[in-house]
């Protein structure tokens, strides 16, 4: 008998993985109304040949208890997903916009989350009306006009997730949805996923005593000839110290691209801290997922610059100009060109300048660099098309003759 080949290995691989994990956790309650929403959405737009990008955005929690009150977390608010949702907005797509629940929402991004509370943006009126203060008038009124024409026009789908199991069988339903529109379909998958989690099957009940607390219920359990029910479980109390054991995540990110949604354009994200190392992984994520582009953006210089992988192209570094940044308190700016340089890539550092002007500025009038981001993967989107729409053009003369 012929040894199977490697690729279709993987690819069972993958599908068993899949199965296992959606087997053994169980779909969030609101997946079916999600669902629903996101079908009906995707249909009203593909009658009017349009384009629709799903945007994940925000962090995934890892819960630790099944009536969670600890949960593993990262830093992720969601900046830019809901940033990058706007953008694609202005750019004609329809968003389903995938988001952590409580996490920023594009719109309301400029508002909330702020070193300011949003009533300070507010004053009480004549005859009882509230009323932005004047210098924020003009901005705010803007805002909200985009907001509402999103709204009125249903070009924008909200539909929030939780934890790591949340998002993944929203992701696998949203795709699968999503395949009718064959090329129209763009994935821009700016959530921080967690790499970690804890099987259902090993999780504890209740909420994990502390060690004390844990010691004296064992003792009363056993002398009393009860089982404790605390144990096995991935989480227990050693020495006064908690030992939480993590499983992988299964790398579902290839699926999208074998199963799930195999003609739409896949865009994900690498996040790294060391300059070192950041384009190394952005192409290992490339060859390892085949996505058609893979984002990498340092932890200290997100903000500032980003680089472009692409299959069989040079890497390219997108860069807001120095006198555009906006300001940041995590941000190093001195680290700005440090990763092009440690992979070998001597370009200058101060990057590209915006094509047009940003039609959204933050208070120190700076440019966001989701305005050049967006733009450049909304290029690439229509080559895709262009290209998949060319094949199809080939298949149809080649079946006449």
């Amino acid at each position: 008998m012929s040894a199977a080949r490697p690729g279709l290995e993987r690819q069972s691989t993958a599908e068993e993985a899949e199965h296992d994990y959606f087997a053994m956790n169980d779909p969030p309650r609101s997946l079916q109304t999600h669902s629903a929403q996101a079908k009906a959405f995707i249909g009203h737009h593909a009658s009017r040949d349009r384009r629709v990008v799903l945007v994940t955005s925000g962090g995934t929690t890892v819960p630790l208890e099944n009536q969670t009150v600890r949960f593993i977390d990262n830093f992720s608010a969601g900046t830019r997903g809901a940033t990058s949702a706007e953008y694609f907005l202005k750019a004609g797509y329809a968003v389903i916009f995938l988001h952590r629940q409580y996490s920023l929402l594009p719109y309301s991004r400029h508002y909330s989350h702020s070193t300011n509370c949003f009533l300070d943006f507010l004053r009480e009126g004549s005859h009882g009306s509230v009323v932005a203060h004047e210098e924020y008038r003009e901005e705010m009124l803007s805002v909200l006009r985009k907001y509402n024409w999103a709204k009125e026009n249903n070009m924008l789908l909200l539909l929030p997730f939780t934890t790591i199991t949340d998002y993944l069988w929203n992701l696998r339903e949203i795709a699968q949805l999503m395949r009718p529109l064959g090329s129209k379909s763009l994935f821009y998958l700016a959530a921080a996923v967690s790499d970690f989690f804890v099987p259902k099957d090993r999780m504890v009940e209740h909420k994990i005593q502390s060690s004390d607390a844990a010691e004296r219920n064992i003792r009363k359990a056993k002398d009393s000839g009860r089982e404790t029910g605390l144990e096995p479980s991935v989480t227990s109390v050693q020495s006064k110290r908690l030992v939480v054991d993590l499983d992988p995540v299964p790398k579902f990110l290839k699926r999208l691209v074998d199963g799930w949604a195999p003609e739409g354009m896949i865009v994900s994200f690498k996040l790294e801290t060391d300059p070192s190392i950041l384009a190394s992984k952005a192409h290992y994520s490339l060859d390892r997922y085949s996505h058609h582009l893979v984002i990498g953006n340092l932890l200290s210089t997100r903000k500032w610059e980003v680089v472009f992988v692409t299959p069989g192209s040079p890497d390219r570094w997108i860069r807001v100009p120095k006198h555009r940044r906006t300001k940041s308190l995590s941000g190093s700016e001195d680290q700005v060109g440090l990763a092009a340089l440690k992979s070998g890539n001597a370009e200058a550092t101060e990057g590209c300048d915006a094509t047009e002007q940003p039609e959204y500025l933050s208070v120190e009038e700076g440019l966001e660099i989701e305005s050049l981001i967006v733009p450049e993967v909304v290029k690439m989107h229509t080559a895709v098309m262009e290209r998949t729409l060319g094949r199809g053009r080939i298949v149809d003369e080649a079946r006449k003759d």
